[in-house]
């Protein structure tokens, strides 16, 4: 792969707008000069994820994970530095040179993953060519598809295919190619069977299923033939580029009509998608036959808290679907359901009736989910009072899931005059049922509090831990301010080399790195000294590295830290501020007196360390010369003497 010349990945990053790149996978609302939404990261229900246009940057607050659009897309999609770089350049219409054909040892160095998708993108390609230009294809799987009512154009959007019968004809086309037979049979493209090779798919018509970004992640495969004992549909087996669980069919067509119309309509197949999109509702995605799980509500929650779920009027499939509504109440979403008329499902309906008419269709039959639930299990319960008694019980356990306390008492007042009972004694139900959830999340049967207790003993930090964390906490402060300001220009009262009266200005940077090469310290965090030793290169190079220069940085972990240095927690709000005429002291104002604490803070935390090992080398090795422990208490007592200095030092910048 071609390396991006350094000018062209400055022009990316000039252009890309994180808040659009963000904005395609998270639904994000203004919050004064920054966007917040839920973490794409995380399960979270309170939006902790933060984009601010001004920096160019996002701090997720759940994980801890930062950076810019670059370290997002290679986060959440497993680009490649250069892949994202790509990905950004074709979003924003970016010309990048002209590749250059991969050598061999070029294609030796591709990572499996990307070896991988580059074969499904080749299969997809093969599948859609022969259902275009091969008289098999065009007889067989373009007939069918024509036959199933999909126009030409929705055809080529979903880039539907069709594998040929003839025996490994995929398989040999692609071996020709210089595929690798191990990646075909890894993505479930290719089986053997003694030593014999066929293709998986073989005369079946093909689903490709996209990433939100657009890329091939697996396929699924529909038999044509009438034949009971063949399966109806095969799907790819799971691979490092295909999880079912995080996955939903249609998403990448769907996610902007999703974010436009903040709901999303959910359907089991992949044809009920293609109806239903061709019809002009575009919000929609499947499941693909597989049970609803938290990572796909998760990809849905990218985009909207809202979600309407599809039947058709199969009763016994409907009371089978409960678990996953009882699943997206548990994740905070707002859950409406639609019964199709008798004999009806998305795909039929879809094509049965006009746009218009199935719009409103949808719009009018939307029920919440306790009516729904309601209506479907209180069919034939009217006379028996136990069963009435357990269908109340299973509603009031389904809201119990919900998180958010207003809408459980909105739900739970419903329930109550619907069927006519005080509301205390829901509530006092739906109590026990929450407490006992709890209890059970956390493995014992015992009260919230003493379960903190124990927690708290556990977590209690062993003899030692804590001076590492504070000689960490000084690492990170001083790189810190090394990163944020260390080409800004400071007055020292004299030169750190001269004696003179003169006052003498330096950059931050020249200041730090002389006072650790001085002394022959280094940053003991293996992170912050490729930070430092980044810096040092710059000076030696006259270059003063600004944030932004990290941020462009292929090592992520480089481009996060800087991120979370940037990313203040709580943003000040200006008008609040003029408002109770309130002055505020940022740190770019004292940064010479900021400078000199932290590195006194530093190298006192150098010195406590090492007094610390001494005294524990004293204290487990008895068996040491006299001269030894002589020599070892010297050092101490000088560290000691140093330490007291460097007190005195910091009490002076302090007062």
């Amino acid at each position: 792969m071609s390396r991006i010349p350094s000018h062209i990945i400055d022009e990316i990053m000039n252009t890309a707008r994180i808040e659009e790149v963000i904005g395609e996978y998270v639904q994000l609302k203004k919050s004064g000069s920054n966007y917040k939404g839920l973490s794409p990261f995380t399960e979270e229900k309170t939006p902790s994820f933060m984009v601010s246009p001004a920096k160019q940057i996002f701090k997720c607050f759940s994980t801890g994970k930062g950076g810019t659009a670059v370290s997002f897309l290679m986060e959440l999609e497993q680009f490649s530095y250069p892949e994202a770089l790509r990905w950004l350049a074709e979003r924003y219409n970016i010309q990048l040179p002209e590749a250059k054909p991969l050598s061999p040892e070029e294609q030796q160095e591709l990572t499996e993953r990307e070896s991988l998708q580059i074969i499904n993108t080749y299969a997809k390609d093969f599948f859609v060519d022969t259902i275009k230009n091969t008289n098999e294809g065009k007889n067989i799987g373009y007939t069918y598809f024509k036959e199933r009512g999909f126009r030409d154009d929705t055809i080529e959007k979903f880039q539907l295919g069709y594998c040929p019968r003839s025996e490994k004809s995929f398989t040999d086309t692609a071996l020709e190619k210089g595929y690798k037979q191990k990646y075909l049979e890894q993505l479930g493209l290719t089986k053997t069977s003694n030593d014999r090779k066929f293709d998986f798919f073989s005369g079946r018509v093909i689903f490709p299923i996209h990433s939100v970004s657009g890329k091939v992640l697996g396929f699924g495969g529909r038999t044509l033939q009438t034949n009971s004992k063949t399966a109806k549909y095969f799907n790819s087996p799971e691979s490092i580029l295909y999880d079912k669980s995080k996955v939903l069919y249609g998403i990448y067509f769907a996610k902007n009509e999703i974010i436009k119309q903040d709901n999303c309509f959910l359907v089991e197949g992949y044809t009920d998608v293609i109806s239903l999109s061709q019809s002009g509702v575009e919000n929609v995605v499947s499941s693909s036959g597989t049970s609803l799980t938290k990572g796909q509500i998760k990809l849905i929650q990218r985009y909207t808290q809202n979600i309407t779920v599809l039947y058709d009027s199969d009763a016994a499939g409907i009371k089978a679907s409960f678990r996953g509504i009882d699943l997206l109440l548990e994740e905070g979403m707002s859950v409406k359901v639609a019964l199709f008329p008798e004999g009806e499902d998305p795909d039929s309906f879809a094509k049965s009736v006009s746009t218009e008419e199935l719009k409103a269709y949808l719009h009018e039959n939307q029920k919440d989910f306790v009516g729904f639930k309601t209506d479907v299990l209180l069919e034939g319960t009217e006379n028996d009072p136990i069963q009435r008694a357990g269908l109340i019980k299973e509603i009031i356990s389904s809201i119990a899931l919900i998180p958010d306390s207003i809408t459980r008492s909105v739900y739970l007042k419903q329930t109550a005059d619907q069927f006519e009972i005080e509301e205390q004694t829901l509530l006092n139900e739906l109590n026990k049922i929450r407490r006992r959830k709890q209890n059970e999340s956390r493995g014992l049967p015992v009260p919230q509090e003493e379960t903190d207790v124990e927690f708290i003993k556990k977590k209690a930090p062993k003899q030692g831990e804590s001076t590492l964390r504070d000689f960490y906490d000084q690492e990170f402060d001083l790189l810190r301010i090394l990163v944020l300001y260390g080409s800004r220009a400071i007055e020292l009262e004299e030169a750190p080399e001269e004696n003179t009266d003169e006052p003498v200005e330096v950059s931050v940077a020249e200041l730090i790195i002389h006072e650790l090469q001085k002394d022959d310290l280094s940053f003991h965090n293996p992170l912050l000294q490729k930070i430092y030793l980044l810096c040092v290169q710059g000076l030696e190079e006259n270059i003063f590295y600004e944030p932004a220069r990290f941020l462009r940085h292929e090592d992520p972990e480089i481009v996060s830290f800087v991120t979370d240095i940037m990313s203040p927690r709580y943003e000040l709000s200006r008008k609040w501020l003029s408002d109770f005429k309130i002055e505020t002291t940022e740190e770019i104002h004292k940064i010479p007196q900021a400078v000199k604490e932290s590195l006194y803070a530093f190298k006192n935390s150098v010195i406590m360390r090492r007094i610390e090992e001494i005294q524990e080398e004293l204290k487990n090795n008895m068996t040491y010369e006299p001269e030894v422990v002589n020599e070892l208490l010297s050092e101490q007592i000088l560290l000691e003497r140093i330490k007291g200095r460097f007190a005195e030092q910091l009490g002076r910048i302090i007062l």
